[in-house]
């Protein structure tokens, strides 16, 4: 054990895991590459828990950082703020939610949180509808709408929360359906559901579940859902914090998958915006979010640094086309990894859109997840100079991939690589 693994486990919670074995020191980064404290270069396809959207130390970014650093760091809420309200703007225009309002946290647990306020408000109730295998967050509040027992330690809650088929096309009793039936299955469970309760506040649901191992439903379920839910006058939160800002190749945002009945009347977005940068943030149309008839700021959501920070990303992103190029790229590197898979006992499926893509792990021969490989396989990536994530519903056992958004063809060429050579390695 390093004297900094030391240091940390003496004084961080147990419960605050660190990947591999021999626990890892980021000292640097530049594009897609990070290094370590021993000076070892690794091909960043996790970018910080999909944080880092558009490439470690962009110039453009840190530039913002810098500059507004100098003229002023912090000043709250109170007062008025420039780069608040340019960002606000662009953000409120791309969300495609109707006379938007947009208020800033600093993360997407908090961004949640104040979504599940303002729906719990605006409705008068204190029932929330949310997906299995969900992940939301690590408040109180989240946690209690998480449908992944890995990550909700509680069962205490300020809301009732009814969970909802859906989110996970390929396990559960609805696999072996084609997508139309699914589909048609998964609303007739949520119409079920709907007559058993008093008026749920908000359906709450990932386009793609990021924590619960990049799953996702067929396009078009959340529109089918929409019909039902207003209906019932329930609202819809898109939780958007992995699926944001292109990453899914085809769409700028994950509801736009399911766009045919508009967007939702909530969404929530954070990680890839700031590029490392602690920025979350809630929009909503006018109405729901003015519902509120108490006070509210928010001392550090919407920093002049923070906020200088994503509009330089921002533009960066769209000057650049990084949804395009995560849509070529990322479509490119699923069907390299999915030839690389084939010959692996252990590799159930291959999953993903864009830059947002999985890989299950079972125990050959069975449907049982395999989280020992899983965990075997993030060891041999390091060793082989690639950093990964992993997830997953039941048990931990799903490789996540989520490289910042600007990656190479020869990044994902040379990824693709060593990822398929500690997969045959596992088995």
């Amino acid at each position: 054990m390093t004297d900094l693994h030391a240091r940390h486990r003496a004084v961080s919670p147990d419960w605050l895991t660190l990947y591999y074995e021999r626990p890892l020191e980021i000292t640097h980064g530049e594009g897609r590459h990070v290094w370590d404290a021993d000076g070892n270069r690794y091909l960043d396809f996790f970018g910080g828990i999909l944080t880092t959207m558009t490439a470690h130390a962009l110039p453009e970014v840190t530039k913002a950082i810098s500059e507004q650093a100098g003229r002023i760091v912090h000043s709250s809420t109170l007062y008025l703020n420039r780069p608040l309200v340019d960002l606000a703007e662009r953000v409120a225009t791309l969300s495609g939610i109707p006379d938007a309002r947009v208020f800033f946290t600093t993360s997407g647990t908090e961004a949640n949180d104040t979504a599940l306020l303002l729906a719990t408000t605006y409705r008068g109730s204190n029932q929330i509808l949310a997906m299995r295998n969900s992940y939301h967050g690590r408040s109180f509040s989240t946690v209690s709408v998480t449908g992944n027992r890995s990550w909700s330690p509680t069962t205490l809650s300020p809301l009732q929360t009814l969970y909802v088929h859906g989110g996970v096309r390929t396990r559960g009793p609805y696999a072996d359906l084609t997508d139309a039936e699914f589909t048609a299955a998964c609303v007739r469970d949520l119409e079920d559901l709907l007559g058993h309760t008093r008026g749920a506040a908000a359906l709450i649901a990932e386009p793609v579940q990021g924590v619960g191992g990049f799953t996702s439903p067929p396009d078009g379920l959340y529109a089918a859902f929409r019909e039902v839910l207003d209906r019932h006058g329930v609202l819809w939160i898109s939780d958007e914090v992995q699926t944001g800002w292109g990453r899914t190749g085809d769409h700028f945002w994950g509801w736009q998958a399911h766009a045919e009945n508009g967007p939702p009347d909530i969404l929530t977005f954070a990680k890839g915006i700031g590029n490392g940068m602690s920025i979350g943030g809630v929009v909503a149309r006018a109405e729901v979010m003015n519902c509120l008839d108490a006070n509210s700021i928010s001392t550090f959501g919407g920093s002049p640094v923070t906020m200088a920070a994503g509009l330089a990303n921002l533009t960066y992103l769209l000057d650049h086309d990084l949804q395009g190029n995560s849509r070529r790229v990322g479509g490119l590197l699923i069907e390299r990894l999915r030839a690389l898979a084939a010959p692996v006992a252990s590799v159930r499926e291959v999953r993903g859109r864009g830059l947002m893509i999985g890989i299950e792990l079972v125990e050959p021969g069975t449907d049982r997840a395999n989280p020992g490989a899983a965990a075997a396989v993030l060891e041999a990536a390091r060793e082989g100079g690639l950093l990964i994530g992993k997830g997953g519903g039941h048990s931990t056992s799903v490789l996540r991939i989520a490289p910042p958004l600007s990656l190479s063809v020869a990044e994902a060429e040379e990824g693709a690589s060593i990822l398929g050579e500690a997969l045959r390695a596992a088995g």
